[in-house]
């Protein structure tokens, strides 16, 4: 188990020291920079200025220059500033952190609340006209952009209620934060929990038919403890993958739900970063989500032994 998790580590900072490249390299692809953008935006045309500011920048060094300074400061706790605020990039990044893993985390608790339990349903439930009904709501999940569905929340509150639910002010208490995020959560957890009821409903069909579920109902187990403590348990290695591809996946998909609902989080402000052409910014953040992402497929494969004890990580 413990070389296991040392050949994770490796694997895991191998990843991320390509993923720093990468995402160095690309910036400096994409046409233009934020000397360029500031210049455009206001006028100006002084070339003196111009390349006074990429100076003071430190654009004008080699790329092998750049990219070392970024990653001997990451290195060393140091991200760097912000071109456009000039605020340490981590003070900036901080206060939005705990945003967006509320809003992410609210929504994975919504989508394996209704997705688990509504895929067993359906199920046991095969081929009923309460299967046929559940069905359908997932496809409709899993067609529905979150933004499109965002957008439909918002005018049916307009609508009914004569408001918007968008984040105005940093709630106090827990219940102001749960009230603050619910509808933007579901909003986007409801696409995970289609695909999590998809595959729990299929994993579960698949397992329902194997000889020891017919052994366990023979010996006289009550249909609960068969479908939850013998076939759910079994169904659940392939559903626990699908977690947590989608709450990688969240990172990313919460960028539309965050400007929709108007929430300063981290995704929104990486968009942000981008168009600005905020190279510390946008660099540090998605080395961020890039950890964040290695390290959710690491628990997920530590899960793994935890539902299946079957399981064993050779020495």
């Amino acid at each position: 188990m413990l070389s296991y998790l040392i050949r994770r580590l490796l694997l895991m900072i191998v990843t991320l020291f390509g993923v720093s490249i990468a995402i160095f390299l690309l910036l400096r692809i994409v046409p233009g920079n934020i000397a360029d953008i500031l210049f455009d935006s206001a006028g100006l045309i002084d070339p003196a200025e111009k390349k006074k500011i990429i100076a003071d920048l430190g654009l004008d060094l080699p790329l092998p220059m750049q990219y070392w300074q970024w990653l001997n400061g990451l290195l060393h706790g140091d991200l760097g500033f912000s071109y456009v605020s000039e605020k340490p990039v981590i003070d900036e990044i901080l206060p939005r952190i705990p945003i967006t893993a509320r809003l992410a985390g609210l929504a994975m608790t919504f989508a394996i609340a209704a997705g688990v339990p509504l895929g067993v349903i359906s199920a046991v439930r095969q081929n009923s006209k309460l299967d046929y009904a559940l069905r359908v709501l997932s496809l409709s999940g899993l067609s529905m952009p979150a933004f499109w569905l965002g957008l439909l929340i918002l005018m049916a509150c307009v609508r009914w209620f004569g408001t918007i639910p968008i984040y105005d002010r940093a709630p106090e208490t827990f219940g102001a934060w749960l009230a603050m995020l619910a509808i933007p959560a579901a909003a986007v957890g409801f696409r995970s929990s289609a695909l999590i009821m998809r595959l729990t409903r299929s994993s579960m069909l698949e397992v329902l038919r194997q000889d020891f579920v017919r052994t366990a109902k023979s010996k006289g187990l009550s249909d609960t403890a068969v479908t939850y403590d013998h076939a759910l348990r079994n169904a659940l290695l392939p559903v626990i993958t699908t977690i947590g591809v989608e709450t990688a996946f969240l990172l990313g998909g919460l960028i539309v739900t965050e400007t929709v609902f108007n929430i300063p989080g981290v995704a929104r402000f990486l968009v942000e970063a981008i168009r600005w052409r905020d190279y510390p910014m946008v660099q540090n953040l998605v080395m961020f989500i890039a950890v964040v992402v290695v390290t959710v497929n690491l628990i997920v494969d530590l899960l793994y032994m935890l539902v299946d004890p079957r399981i064993r990580y050779s020495e």
